[in-house]
Parts: structure tokens; C-alpha cells; sequence
């Protein structure tokens, strides 16, 4: 049922705003990810939400508006590793959870491997809204940040000894490669195990 069909109370109205818009993120994300940016219409998008051309508009007045709020969430999301990856916690635990974290989410459907997809998408384009411009300085500080966690465990001897920003890149760069997998093959699609993933970093790799 759509927004046009006005609910009894303040908290009603908001409830179903909200879970419009998370309609709208699903199909934006999806298409975005599969389509691009260009080739996906306002119509297109509306369609895969289930909702009118005329409801989606109230939402989003232009397509832009509403990319644009996907890449300000996707850079929240990359804030949170950035202070997750400050924990004093073992660097190679917090290796270890992130990564499992991100297979999980690989095995139990495409959302993810979406949204990594729309922020490659971002950082391709040749005019940046400041909302991508700031997701951009997020991956950088992502991958920094990663660097000095890898460095801070090799040196209580957990990492192997090799180039720490060089070790981080191949690190999220895997990551990618098994999300464009995860949308290309579909069923066919295999996660791999944490080991596989890890074990290029892992000094002396143990179950």
C-alpha cells in the first residue's frame, strides 16, 4: 500500500515513509549495481520498488538526490571500519571477525556485493558530488587505516613481514573481486573459506 492511502497517526505516517524508502534503497542499489548509474531510470527504479512514478518523486526529485544518499550511507558504513579497526582489540582477531562478517554477507544474498559495486561506481565518476568526494577520502582512510592495523600486528608477530599498504589493497581488492563474482555467477557463486581469504596475511594460520 502506498503513502497516497494517509495513515491514522505521526508514527504510522513515518513507518510507512520509512519502509518506502527501503523499498526505493533495495531497487536503487540493485539496479545501480547490475545497470549503472546512466543506463537505470527514475522509472526503472520505481518499478523494482513496487511504488508510482508520482510516490517516488515525493521521495527523490531526481535521480542524483537519491545516489547520492546511497554513497552518504556507504561512507557511514566505511566510518564504522575505520573506528572498528582502531580497536585496541588483536588486529588479527579483528581481521578475522571482519572478514567472516563480509563472507556471511556474501553467502546470504547479493545486498552487499551491491554496494560494493555502487561504490566502485562512485569513484569512477569523472564529475564527483561532494557526497562521492567524501566516500572517496573514507576509502582512503579505509585502506590506511587498514595498513596500520596490519602493521600493528606484525609486529606483535601475527602478520607476515611484507609491505603493510601493499597487504591492505590486495586485502579489499579480494574482497571486491569475490563481490562482481557473487553478481556474475549468481547460483554458481562459492564463498570461500576465511583461511583462503586470510591466509596471504596470517603469519602462522591456525583454525
Amino acid at each position: 500500500m502506498e503513502e497516497d492511502f494517509l495513515p491514522r497517526t505521526k508514527e504510522q505516517y513515518e513507518a510507512m515513509r520509512t519502509a518506502t524508502r527501503n523499498k526505493i534503497h533495495s531497487a536503487a542499489i540493485k539496479l545501480f549495481a547490475i545497470k549503472g548509474f546512466a543506463a537505470t531510470s527514475v522509472q526503472d527504479i520505481a518499478k523494482g520498488a513496487g511504488i508510482s512514478i508520482g510516490l517516488m518523486y515525493r521521495h527523490y526529485k531526481a535521480k542524483e538526490d537519491l545516489f547520492n544518499e546511497l554513497v552518504s550511507l556507504a561512507a557511514t558504513g566505511l566510518e564504522k571500519i575505520v573506528e572498528k579497526f582502531q580497536d585496541e582489540e588483536s588486529p588479527i582477531e579483528l581481521i578475522r571477525q571482519f572478514t567472516q562478517e563480509i563472507l556471511n554477507d556474501l553467502e546470504k544474498d547479493d545486498a552487499f556485493a551491491e554496494l560494493l559495486m555502487l561504490m566502485h561506481q562512485s569513484s569512477t565518476m569523472e564529475e564527483p558530488s561532494p557526497q562521492i568526494q567524501y566516500l572517496n577520502e573514507q576509502s582512503v582512510a579505509m585502506l590506511n587505516q587498514t595498513a596500520r592495523l596490519i602493521k600493528k600486528g606484525q609486529s606483535l608477530g601475527q602478520f607476515k613481514q611484507e609491505n603493510a599498504s601493499e597487504m591492505a589493497f590486495y586485502y579489499f581488492a579480494s574482497l571486491q573481486g569475490l563481490a562482481i563474482i557473487k553478481l556474475t555467477m549468481r547460483e554458481r557463486y562459492i564463498t570461500p573459506s576465511l583461511k583462503i581469504v586470510t591466509e596471504f596475511l596470517i603469519k602462522d594460520y591456525r583454525e
